[in-house]
């Protein structure tokens, strides 16, 4: 019985240590990319509302997206999963918005605008 606990106590630690360990990741990608400054509030906040909500993102803002950076934006949904006021979402699914909305600027951005 006793090892058992022992082992619970390392699993729990383990689990902590590698919680506590993505967490600075995430903000040290953050912080060196500058990611927190290369949007603007309203785009940050149409692509907030795309990824944790329900909503669309215009072109303007998926073009912020794309200067952004892929490595920016996944680290930012990142490190919002990792507050505690997101702990009732579904994280897989948030990811799964978050490539597919990185998936969608990204076609946008590249696809030829049409002739007028």
């Amino acid at each position: 019985m006793a090892s058992l606990n022992v082992y619970s106590v390392l699993v729990v630690l383990f689990l902590t240590c590698g919680a506590v360990m993505a967490t600075k990741e995430n903000d040290r990608i953050v912080k060196e990319n500058n990611c927190e400054t290369k949007m603007g509030l309203p785009c940050v906040i149409e692509a907030f509302t795309s990824i944790f909500e329900t909503g669309s993102i215009s072109h303007k803002c998926c073009g912020e997206i794309v200067v952004l950076g892929k490595v920016c934006h996944s680290a930012l949904v990142k490190r919002t999963l990792e507050n505690p006021l997101f702990k009732d979402l579904t994280a897989v699914t948030i990811i799964a918005k978050s490539i597919q909305t990185w998936n969608n600027c990204l076609a946008l951005i590249d696809s030829p605008s049409p002739s007028a």
